[in-house]
């Protein structure tokens, strides 16, 4: 995954990112004083590439945050990026009959994005925090349904994806995210909010797929259900 971001400094230069190296040029408001000060190289950590992955669709529940117009109409990468990606995606998920379940603030709760609403049937969770298992019955409810691997889609991947999927590893869930489902406001924040994800406690920076209780980056077209 190459990605190209440029970052401002606080000493006035901008940090150019590309294929998980940085390195520092001068800003145009500062040239002179960056002139006379020697480049910066900075290392970015390589993201690993999504793997495959087979799941058992008897065992495996779809999480989607904050697919919502509230969200989307603000931030282009949803529904640019994230949207023709999930709609399909969402269509093999039903087919596959998975257990779905939704979590955004109250307020968006009748919000939606038509082409992921909820079903009858579905798990709906209005979040008071990030992490969308803390102070609600998310899992009890995947739990009561035998649910042991969650994936988890949507808004943002540096934000609610980040810390829910820390609660749900340490609650003993193995986690698939389908890059090209969630994604940040920068391509920066993007890379650094994945990088978060398979750092974490039970972390996977090599990205084994479906390494238990831990996360896996995949894609929409890398994943089957059997």
């Amino acid at each position: 995954m190459t990605l190209f971001h440029t970052v401002l400094l606080t000493s006035g230069l901008v940090l150019a990112l590309h294929g998980g190296a940085a390195q520092a040029q001068p800003n145009a408001q500062d040239t002179s004083r960056a002139a006379s000060k020697p480049l910066v190289t900075l290392q970015m950590p390589a993201l690993p590439d999504p793997v495959r992955v087979t799941l058992n669709p008897k065992t495996t529940a779809l999480l989607a945050l904050d697919y919502v117009e509230r969200i989307c109409n603000s931030q282009p990468k949803c529904k640019s990026q994230m949207l023709p990606a999930m709609t399909p995606f969402m269509a093999q998920v039903r087919k596959a009959g998975l257990v779905v379940a939704y979590g955004t603030r109250e307020e968006s709760m009748s919000q939606w994005l038509p082409e992921v609403a909820p079903a009858a049937g579905d798990i709906k969770i209005a979040n008071v925090a990030q992490d969308r298992f803390y102070n609600t019955d998310l899992d009890k409810e995947l739990k009561a349904k035998g649910i042991t691997t969650i994936i988890m889609v949507g808004w943002k991947v540096s934000g609610s994806l980040a810390y829910t999927s820390v609660g749900a590893t340490l609650r003993g869930y193995t986690v698939v995210i389908p890059v090209d489902t969630t994604a940040a406001t920068t391509d920066y924040e993007q890379t650094i909010g994945f990088y978060q994800i398979l750092n974490q406690g039970n972390g996977n920076l090599t990205n084994q797929p479906l390494k238990p209780k831990a996360p896996t980056l995949s894609r929409t077209d890398m994943i089957t259900f059997q």
